[in-house]
């Protein structure tokens, strides 16, 4: 989790916003790290809107607010 805290503060773009979300996303099931970690070694000119891009188009994205919405409810 480090590496991967370290690559997004790298971005001169990076915003805690981004950065928490990212990591968020990344805990919540396993191989997201992998697969995040994989697509932001695949180019040196990334930017934070492409990482974005990058989430929101995974299957599993609507998984990921599915979750946190039922977690709001429950509160």
């Amino acid at each position: 989790m480090e590496e991967l805290y370290n690559r997004l503060t790298a971005f001169p773009d990076s915003y805690f916003g981004f950065i928490i979300g990212v990591i968020t996303y990344v805990k919540q099931k396993p191989g997201r790290l992998e697969r995040v970690m994989d697509y932001l070694n695949s180019s040196d000119s990334l930017t934070t809107s492409d990482v974005g891009r990058f989430i929101v188009s995974q299957p599993d994205f609507h998984e990921f607010g599915a979750s946190r919405q039922s977690g709001e409810q429950a509160s």
